[in-house]
């Protein structure tokens, strides 16, 4: 295997619509999110050690999801320009109904590397406070749930049992969770 990206021609746009690109370069089809400077995904710890997830129905996949808070960067109008950070509080405020005092950055990678330009920074979230209903905004029919870090993987193995897909970036967000450096 060469350290080398392969010599690929220009891309080529298939289809464009208001949020997505439709993108051929070489044999690879693949989607841009229009005006995205990327994606902000929140580990949010509460006081009382528990982890903010939150719940809703997924088009694509036609079924109920759990996930971390997570959104898109730049795509919103006066958004354009925004950090990372905040964008993440203004995600996890949106979805959950808390704002974090602090806003950690613990890593950044590929969202899905062989389908999406996207990128996402996975955030830890702490010194929470509620400052509203959550819930999302627009047509988003979000459901928050609180749960307890203790108890975290046998909660999920139930709600996956009862046919909840359970996203692996819920997963990810554990793994940092438990292996905190001191």
């Amino acid at each position: 295997m060469s350290n080398h990206p392969p010599q690929l021609p220009p891309p080529v746009t298939l289809h464009s619509s208001t949020f997505l690109k439709l993108i051929r370069e070489g044999h690879w089809e693949y989607v841009d999110r229009v005006g995205a400077t990327g994606a902000a995904l929140i580990l949010a710890l509460t006081a009382e050690d528990k982890v903010l997830l939150v719940e809703q129905y997924r088009i694509p996949v036609h079924a109920f999801t759990l996930e971390l808070p997570a959104g898109i960067i730049g795509d919103e109008s006066g958004h354009e320009d925004e950090s990372h950070a905040s964008a993440a509080n203004r995600e996890l405020m949106e979805e959950t109904g808390y704002s974090a005092e602090h806003m950690t950055p613990l890593c950044t990678g590929a969202a899905c590397s062989g389908i999406t330009t996207e990128r996402v920074t996975l955030f830890k979230a702490t010194g929470l406070r509620r400052v509203g209903t959550g819930g999302g905004v627009g047509s988003e029919n979000i459901l928050v749930h609180e749960v307890p870090v203790k108890s975290i993987n046998a909660w999920l193995k139930k709600r996956s049992g009862e046919g909840v897909l359970v996203d692996p970036k819920v997963y990810t967000g554990l793994f940092f969770l438990n292996h905190q450096e001191d």
